[in-house]
């Protein structure tokens, strides 16, 4: 069985909650001891309070047990049993109850941070740990709806798991008092009130149903609208933006209609709680003051316990339908971060990496699916020098720097670094050496240093200043607002193309790479922007090993040598 069918398997509510339990083990058993310390509080306050209304109107049948807890407790503090002082350790003993919840609801709170944040870091450590290939394959759409929307709702399943927590332990605890009070009474009156709540279940598997419809198509619409909204440029400039419309209109639609049964199920399970709650209050009085006999001091406690208990029901069952509109987003993010990490790409070599000599393909030949991407392939690239792989779209160029990062792995044939099988090298110490510099910057909406550094501790200013001037870009980034500190916009909109790309290879060299990649670096420049960056790579030969995909014809005749491929083979080498 895969981890993502493994996953599917345990679906349901309380199957997440118990999940929950298992991932925070303490702070669950913190929260939950104290809510039942403040339930045990709130039922010794209200037996104070019922010993005080029993004495007010003089009513001398034998304590129940509850009562008679409450009086052993003012004994043993050495107190009068006094009308004074069972109302001031009631209200004392409440207040000291909501404290506890406060603090129990505040470790509730702070769990349900952890739970979003926990979600989101497993899934980008397990997504960033995976193959390439895997990676690849997923839409971004997906895993943006899985970071932002399925986290949210996942901690929310959390959260409205507490409360449903809190609420059966404060309806356990007050139906207990009412069984001590009169336990023929209490346990018909429950069993009604129970038997009420039953009646309303088919909403909470309405609302589970349209919380799995929304956690399906949000992650299908969102899928589709990424993809779309990237191409928006040419759906404009063609005229076509309305198709965007036709193709996510079904979708929306049938979004829609799961949101208003969701709407539907909830306001519905309101409103026909309230009414069956009244019943219950009316038919308990009747049935305890003109059947039963009871004192009125007694039936009011009666049916304050009773009616508490099963609105705490009620509003338990309020919450395991929140859950159940959750839980299905936290099976669809478990489920991708079980697929991710059955995709980890395990370890791979041990020997150090060196590049001191070249770079070796030998009879290297790659398919992707059943189609072969570059056959047989031969060739070498020695180390300082500028080396640029051109040839047309398919020709298997990206390939061919993919499988030169470790990123992919021949199917036949070896790749030697300095005469050593790429396949015996620790990759991730072989990567460390590499600095990639891709056709789209990729900048975000940060400083200078933060888009250099990308956070690294070990990195700072210095670093930075020296691989700008590297990649020529400190003239241009010392004279900005800011400097360093400059804020970039989004995507880095305040700079020029030729900027945002200097500033991709000043990001590539921070880290001192022995090999810089450079993946169509110069495609997207206008004339004078890209002949500033060739110009910029060209200051680096003998610098360091660079391996340039492109098309630029300038960096063609800047190289060392070129590689032309075609279909996969070398067509000419110089």
């Amino acid at each position: 069985m895969s981890a993502p069918e493994a996953v599917e398997k345990r679906q349901g509510a309380l199957a997440m909650l118990a999940d929950f339990v298992r991932a925070y083990p303490v702070r669950t058993a913190l929260a939950l001891t104290a809510l039942v310390v403040a339930g045990l509080l709130d039922g010794l306050g209200l037996s104070l309070l019922l010993s005080m209304l029993n004495l007010a109107t003089g009513v001398e049948d034998e304590p129940s047990l509850p009562e008679q807890l409450a009086l052993d407790v003012v004994a043993a503090l050495g107190l009068e049993p006094t009308l004074t002082t069972l109302l001031g350790l009631g209200v004392g003993m409440i207040a000291v109850k909501a404290g506890i919840v406060l603090l129990a609801n505040r470790q509730v709170g702070y769990t349900v941070a952890h739970v979003a944040t926990d979600l989101r870091l497993n899934l980008v450590r397990a997504v960033m740990e995976s193959r390439w290939r895997y990676y690849l394959s997923q839409p971004v759409g997906k895993l943006s709806n899985a970071m932002a929307t399925e986290a949210h709702r996942a901690s929310e399943g959390f959260y409205h798991g507490a409360v449903m927590a809190t609420q059966t332990i404060s309806a356990v605890i007050y139906a207990s008092l009412a069984l001590l009070i009169s336990w023929q009474a209490s346990l018909i009156a429950l069993l009604f009130g129970g038997f009420l709540l039953g009646l309303l279940h088919f909403l909470i598997r309405m609302a589970g149903g349209a919380g799995r419809r929304q956690t399906g198509l949000l992650k299908s619409l969102l899928s589709v609208m990424t993809d779309q909204l990237g191409a928006v440029k040419p759906l404009k400039a063609m005229g076509r933006e309305n198709h965007v419309d036709d193709m996510l209109s079904n979708q929306t639609r049938q979004l829609k209609k799961a949101l208003k049964n969701q709407v539907f199920a909830k306001a519905a399970l309101i409103a026909l709680q309230e009414p069956m709650l009244a019943i219950l209050v009316g038919v308990g009085f009747f049935f305890f003051l003109v059947q039963m006999h009871m004192p009125m001091a007694t039936v009011m406690i009666m049916i304050f316990l009773i009616a508490r208990s099963v609105n705490h029901l009620a509003k338990g069952q309020r919450a395991w339908q929140h859950m159940a509109l959750s839980e299905s987003a936290y099976w669809s993010l478990s489920a991708t971060i079980a697929e991710a990490r059955a995709q980890t790409e395990p370890p791979r070599g041990f020997r150090t990496p060196t590049l001191e000599h070249h770079i070796r393909f030998r009879d290297v030949t790659f398919h992707y699916e059943s189609r072969a991407v570059l056959h047989a392939l031969n060739l070498t690239l020695k180390a300082g020098q500028l080396s640029v792989v051109a040839g047309p779209s398919g020709s298997g160029k990206t390939t061919l720097i993919d499988l030169v990062a470790g990123l992919l792995h021949p199917d036949q044939g070896r790749i030697e670094i300095d005469g050593i099988d790429l396949a015996e090298i620790d990759h991730r110490r072989w990567r460390r050496l590499i600095g990639y510099v891709p056709q789209d910057p990729l900048l975000i909406n940060d400083s200078v240093l933060r888009n250099l550094t990308l956070g690294d501790p070990d990195l700072g200013p210095a670093d930075a200043e020296q691989a700008l001037r590297m990649a020529d870009a400190w003239e241009f980034v010392r004279t900005l607002p800011e400097g360093l500190e400059t804020a970039l916009g989004e995507r880095g909109g305040r700079l020029s193309g030729g900027q945002r790309q200097r500033l991709a290879i000043a990001r590539a060299l921070i880290h001192r790479p022995r090999l810089l990649i450079l993946d169509e670096a110069t495609s997207n420049l206008d004339s004078e922007a890209e002949a500033a960056v060739v110009a910029t790579i060209s200051q680096l030969k003998g610098k360091l090993t660079m391996l340039a995909v492109s098309h630029d014809e300038a960096l063609v005749e800047a190289a060392d040598a070129v590689i032309r491929l075609r279909d996969g083979r070398i067509e000419h080498g110089s």
